[in-house]
């Protein structure tokens, strides 16, 4: 069974997750709040439900072998402010689904958890699972803090006695770093629209930063592979532990998104602000949208978190994945990413003057600089 997370259509990890489980012989069975769009394949069963409804979730995993559990919410923009919403879907919604399994015989649950469990805006250089989790007060997002809340209490059910007798909970925990891949309806379309908007003109941080990446199939490959670890044929040797999963090839933030945005036609930015002024204007933009949310929930440009995944360095090491699992991660590039957007309307459609583009570009600094410096205490003579 896999669940879904709280918001949105069935996603591009869920989707292709289901299809590789079903190619190996599984019966599979979807669970999200809302129906596919485009519906989905017959051959599985798609039960509507609330992660937040413990008798909702309970139905759906009555007479199930093994839970994918990635259902989450407030990874990123505006979701991330919203604390009442992002505690009962990641944390109660996690208790639900812990609580379902005893009662009802699952022998295995993999959790779709973060690397954030560990990161709070400090650099990390090739960090292993030996890292402890960041302090909960410290987490400067809600999302984050959940997360780790919900890991803590995925890992400790392991070995928790199954209510029909039939033996024990096996638990572990996936650790991804963004996810990527033609139809990811999440980070991407968000990054595109900000570039056809015009508001992609600078970047940020220094230029040796470096972030990671994971693709949607490898990602799917790893959750195969920590179920798989979770059977008594492999000594449920990922039992109880959790893995950092990403393309293992560490690169800074922007430069990642140097060929979607140069295959869409558009240019790459050549300015370079510095990140505290970055996370400054996030922070008034957050406080913004704590008094007029209610009103009007806008979109944030970046959130503080966002700042610090994009902009500090931060990368792990896959020796234990690949060790107790067999992660062996393929190379993929952002070409079909670019394809795939370009195949739906994207891309540039005509061309402006350098004169013209430099222009906006000193405008849109301008006011982005002059609204960030207008927050300052003015000082006295």
């Amino acid at each position: 069974m896999l669940l879904r997370r709280h918001k949105g259509a069935i996603s591009q990890q869920l989707s292709r997750l289901a299809c590789s489980l079903h190619r190996k012989g599984a019966n599979i069975i979807l669970f999200d709040t809302v129906p596919p769009k485009q519906g989905a394949p017959e051959v599985f069963t798609f039960v509507q439900g609330d992660i937040r409804e413990y008798a909702q979730v309970e139905e759906a995993i009555a007479g199930v072998d093994c839970v994918f559990h990635i259902a989450s919410y407030g990874m990123s923009g505006r979701e991330q402010l919203d604390r009442h919403l992002i505690e009962a879907v990641n944390v109660q919604g996690t208790e639900n689904v812990l609580r379902a399994c005893v009662e009802h015989g699952v022998s295995r649950l993999v959790y779709t958890s973060t690397f954030n469990v560990v990161f709070g805006g400090q650099v990390i250089e090739n960090g292993n699972e030996s890292l402890p989790y960041l302090p909960l007060h410290l987490h400067p997002d809600h999302y984050s803090r959940t997360k780790s809340l919900a890991e803590m209490a995925v890992l400790k059910a392991d070995g928790t006695a199954l209510t029909d007798g039939s033996g024990v909970l096996r638990c572990c925990a996936l650790r991804p770093a963004g996810i990527y891949g033609p139809g990811e309806l999440r980070h991407l379309p968000r990054v595109v629209s900000y570039i056809e908007k015009g508001i992609f003109r600078f970047v940020y941080g220094d230029p040796g930063s470096l972030v990671e990446f994971v693709h949607v199939d490898n990602l799917v490959m790893a959750h195969e592979l920590a179920a798989e670890a979770l059977t008594s044929e492999k000594q449920h040797r990922s039992a109880g532990q959790a893995y950092f999963i990403s393309d293992g090839r560490p690169v800074n933030n922007f430069e990642f998104f140097r060929p979607l945005i140069e295959g869409l036609g558009y240019p790459f930015p050549k300015l370079r602000l510095p990140v505290s002024l970055i996370y400054f204007v996030a922070f008034l933009t957050e406080m913004i949208h704590h008094l007029i949310g209610p009103f009007y929930n806008f979109q944030p440009l970046l959130t503080r978190t966002e700042v610090y995944k994009t902009g500090v360095t931060h990368y792990f090491s896959m020796a234990k994945a690949k060790a107790e699992l067999g992660y062996d991660p393929q190379e993929y590039n952002l070409d079909e990413v670019v394809e795939w957007f370009r195949s739906r309307g994207h891309g540039r459609k005509c061309h402006t003057s350098s004169l013209g583009r430099l222009l906006r570009d000193i405008l849109l600094v301008s006011v982005f600089i002059a609204v960030a410096f207008s927050f300052l205490p003015v000082v006295g003579s």
